[in-house]
């Protein structure tokens, strides 16, 4: 019976942390006006998976969007966005790092034609 107890015990001290441990993540959609192609698509959602903390990447070529769910007690979307400009890809907000730009495929530099100077 003290063997019974004691191990019922034991499983209970070593399973409690487990569920404990709540993991949560968080999902955003981030502009990537970038992502031109099928090669975009796959090098960043290749890219993106690898960075500590990111679950899971779709990005959509014909939207210009990158969806990315993520723990966030190992990163947050400021990481991402960042990971995402060091790539060489707009980011909403944050701009494409120019050296890793250049570096990208032609398919996936995209020319912005802003209003004011179109004719």
């Amino acid at each position: 019976m003290k063997s019974f107890i004691f191990s019922f015990f034991t499983l209970a001290v070593f399973t409690a942390p487990v569920f404990a441990q709540q993991k949560t993540v968080q999902k955003a959609v981030i502009q990537t006006p970038g992502v031109q192609d099928e090669a975009c698509k796959t090098r960043i959602e290749n890219f993106l998976v690898h960075e500590y903390g990111v679950s899971s990447v779709k990005a959509d070529f014909k939207r210009h969007t990158v969806t990315v769910v993520w723990y966030t007690d190992r990163t947050n979307i400021e990481n991402i966005k960042t990971a995402l400009a060091n790539m060489g890809y707009d980011a909403d907000d944050i701009k494409a790092d120019p050296e890793a730009y250049k570096r990208l495929p032609a398919a996936c530099r995209h020319t912005v034609v802003r209003k004011d100077t179109a004719k």
